[in-house]
């Protein structure tokens, strides 16, 4: 109860810049762990199990047809992959510009405090501080490991993307030559 009211307060010290910060945070580590929750799901042969099935599916017979068909099964994969890394990547990039916006918002504030007060009043200019310093935090603590994650994440459907591209070439060379397989190709990434 006390972490809550800790937080709530928090949040209203940092002022209104302060829910679109949290949005954004929000939004992003929802991207975040749905990413990582799918890449995990295809790690090792699961992926390459993926493209044989969606080729299974809408294999045609014809040896040409059916290697067209296998190259749309993996470039379908292969954007499933990049699915949403750029929004988080753009939310990672957002939050430290939200939190400048509430410095210079802050700031504002206490210029303005300055201009009716003069420097005396140190209680009323802590106000504009305290939403400058916050904001600007807060927006940090955000991107950092934000644009952390996403990284990782792109370096995740990187490895990702060269399992399949591998699966596929086999899978393709298998078809050329008459030997189709539904075994997976061997291949793990990080």
């Amino acid at each position: 109860m006390e972490l809550d009211w800790a937080t709530v307060e928090y949040l209203r010290q940092g002022g209104w810049i302060m829910l679109p910060l949290l949005a954004v945070s929000v939004v992003m580590w929802t991207l975040i762990v749905d990413r990582w929750r799918a890449f995990e799901a295809l790690k090792g042969d699961r992926l390459s199990g993926l493209l044989v099935q969606d080729f299974r599916k809408l294999e045609s017979g014809h040896p040409q047809l059916d290697a067209d068909i296998l190259r749309q099964c993996s470039l379908s994969l292969g954007r499933e992959l990049d699915n949403r890394l750029a929004v988080i990547a753009v939310l990672a990039a957002i939050a430290p510009l939200l939190g400048l916006l509430g410095t210079v918002l802050g700031m504002i504030e206490t210029f303005d405090v300055i201009s009716v007060f003069g420097t005396g009043n140190a209680r009323a200019m802590a106000g504009g501080i305290s939403v400058a310093l916050i904001t600007t935090q807060t927006g940090l603590l955000v991107a950092i490991p934000g644009l952390i994650m996403s990284n990782r994440l792109g370096h995740k459907a990187d490895g990702l993307r060269t399992t399949l591209e591998e699966a596929t070439t086999k899978l393709a060379r298998n078809l050329a030559a008459g030997t189709f397989e539904t075994a997976p190709v061997q291949g793990e990434q990080s």
